[in-house]
């Protein structure tokens, strides 16, 4: 009976221990990813002299958006945890054979150049550096990381093995450093998406034909001002049609469709919009 419990026990325990190492790491990329492609919409709708809410976005579409730019970060996070593990496990080793003294002067040296690394990360950011500002919260995030993970080692290789943290003060410490690094990231990734966001807006800009051209098709007159649209009516008097030509599809989200008139500019355009609800037929081409 003994044996059969220690067993649920120490399954229980694995479960407990895998689950808690796999949630935090994906509740972190899940909301750096869901601000970045939130600042990202932003700062392209801002560009455009839109309003954000207009478009409807749900939190899906945001992490969408985002997954393509941050691809390439994610990539080299996992990269990085994967070399990690297995230097830690190599580390721990050691100290269990009793080799603790030079695993502690080696973990001093790794928190001391992640603190410093932190701190020149800090100062570039304090300076503003043009775009090494996109990537030194990311930078400061790791010095953190590296000096937490040195300063756990240099206290399990500590020769007299201080009293073990109580689980309060374990999660406490915990708790904080992943609110830490969330916020480093989400810095980082919301400078990125801001620049990719903005650069985004002015390639529809400077290449609008590369839109879908747009026909719309209503029975009433939809009263469009934009001086590079057509009105056409078409029909008889009793059952009118009115076709308008000289615009492009920008966007379908949130129960609505949104054009851009041909020559359009983020500085003097319109951006005409309207419910996606089968009152206008629209007919698209190049």
């Amino acid at each position: 009976m003994t044996q059969t419990t220690d067993g649920g026990g120490t399954t229980k325990s694995r479960l407990l221990t895998a689950i808690a190492s796999i949630g935090p790491p994906t509740a972190v990329i899940s909301a750096v990813l869901a601000y970045s492609g939130w600042a990202q919409a932003a700062a392209q709708a801002k560009y455009m002299n839109l309003n954000l809410a207009l478009f409807g976005y749900t939190s899906q579409d945001y992490i969408r958006f985002s997954v393509g730019n941050l691809f390439a970060l994610l990539v080299c996070l996992f990269a990085v945890g994967l070399c990690t593990l297995p230097l830690d496990r190599w580390l721990r080793r050691r100290i269990e054979r009793g080799d603790g003294p030079t695993v502690r002067r080696m973990a001093g040296v790794v928190a001391f150049v992640g603190i410093l690394v932190a701190g020149a990360a800090l100062l570039v950011l304090v300076l503003k550096s043009d775009r090494i500002t996109l990537y030194a919260p990311y930078v400061v995030a790791a010095g953190v990381l590296l000096a937490a993970w040195a300063l756990r080692l240099r206290w399990l290789a500590h020769p007299g093995k201080p009293e073990a943290l109580s689980v309060g003060h374990r999660v406490g410490q915990g708790a904080l450093l992943l609110g830490l690094v969330t916020l480093l990231l989400c810095w980082g990734a919301g400078n990125h998406a801001d620049a990719v966001g903005r650069r985004a807006a002015m390639e529809i800009e400077q290449n609008l034909d590369d839109l879908p051209r747009a026909e719309l098709y209503s029975s009433q007159p939809l009263a469009i001002s934009a001086p590079s649209v057509i009105e056409t009516k078409l029909g008889t008097d009793a059952a009118p049609v009115y076709r308008y030509d000289g615009l492009r599809l920008l966007s379908v989200s949130g129960g609505h469709l949104f054009f851009l008139p041909d020559g359009w500019t983020a500085q003097s355009g319109t951006v005409v919009v309207l419910p996606d609800n089968g009152t206008v037929r629209v007919q698209y081409g190049r």
